[in-house]
């Protein structure tokens, strides 16, 4: 178990993580209460946010709350900013997120909204009031959940490669910000990563699946780099993949490359009229 000793101490008792009733968001708030942080866990589904903070409040001892909140809706992120008002919110981590994996013009108007509204709308505000907060304190942190595909476009997740440029590049600005009024910001760009949303896509074939990271070292690399640097790419490989199409490819050849990667793992939904499905890098918290 990790030193409980500088993340309390750095950020305060009190952690938000939103978007984490499993994968990404379950795994950072296990490595949060195991550094000794009381935890608000968020997300929409009720009966496995509770699941997970019986298990941490029994494994660690810390104290944790649940908040069954659709951040996608107009009142969510205000909703988590009001019920958080009496505690000494330290850390702010956003996980939630929306990644259907179809062509553009497949998805359906109400998913569209819903991606900008969850992916971006939610980060917006959550970091904003949170933000205000943590300055006002003079001490605190947030993590941006984003992903490989920010860093260029891609064929089948286009509209989510561009939620989550939006994301890094705000969590960028943020981390020059707030730096100099004692709060540290990173982003986190994942690639593919084993958790159940991942699994439930089916990508095939496996062997053309070898970035996927377990959601642990994902965690470990991102906490890691809190206050130490803007932005974090866990795994050589997702560095080298990231380098690659950041440093020696064209745009163009990038986003031509990406999308063969991606239409790879995701035959069936290459086509026209294929149905929806959720994405690698994210859920619907």
């Amino acid at each position: 178990m990790p030193a409980r000793g500088r993340f309390p101490d750095r950020y305060g008792r009190w952690a938000v993580v939103a978007g984490g009733s499993d994968g990404l968001g379950a795994a950072f708030a296990r490595a949060l209460a195991a550094r000794g942080l009381d935890l608000v866990l968020v997300a929409r589904r009720g009966p496995p946010l509770e699941d997970l903070a019986a298990a941490l409040r029994r494994e660690t001892g810390v104290e944790v709350r649940t908040l069954s909140l659709d951040l996608a809706t107009a009142g969510g992120p205000a909703a988590l900013l009001r019920q958080t008002e009496a505690l000494d919110v330290g850390l702010l981590v956003c996980s939630a997120a929306l990644s259907p994996i179809a062509p553009f013009l497949d998805l359906p108007e109400e998913t569209v909204h819903r991606m900008l509204d969850l992916n971006c709308r939610a980060v917006l505000v959550l970091a904003h009031g949170f933000g205000r907060r943590l300055a006002a304190r003079g001490r605190g942190g947030i993590v941006v959940l984003t992903s490989l595909a920010g860093l260029q476009g891609s064929a089948l997740v286009a509209l989510y490669a561009a939620t989550k440029a939006f994301s890094r590049v705000l969590a960028e600005g943020l981390r020059e910000e707030l730096r100099p009024r004692g709060v540290d910001v990173v982003a986190c760009c994942v690639g593919p990563v084993r958790t159940p949303t991942f699994e439930r896509t089916e990508p095939v074939p496996p062997r053309l699946v070898p970035l996927v990271m377990e959601p642990a070292p994902v965690v470990a690399a991102t906490l890691a780099a809190l206050g130490r640097r803007p932005v974090v790419i866990p795994g050589w490989l997702n560095r080298l993949a990231a380098f690659l199409t950041q440093r020696v490819l064209s745009r163009r050849a990038a986003v031509r490359w990406v999308s063969a990667g991606t239409r790879a793992l995701y035959p069936a939904r290459r086509r026209a009229g294929s149905r929806p499905t959720a994405g690698p890098a994210g859920k619907d918290g």
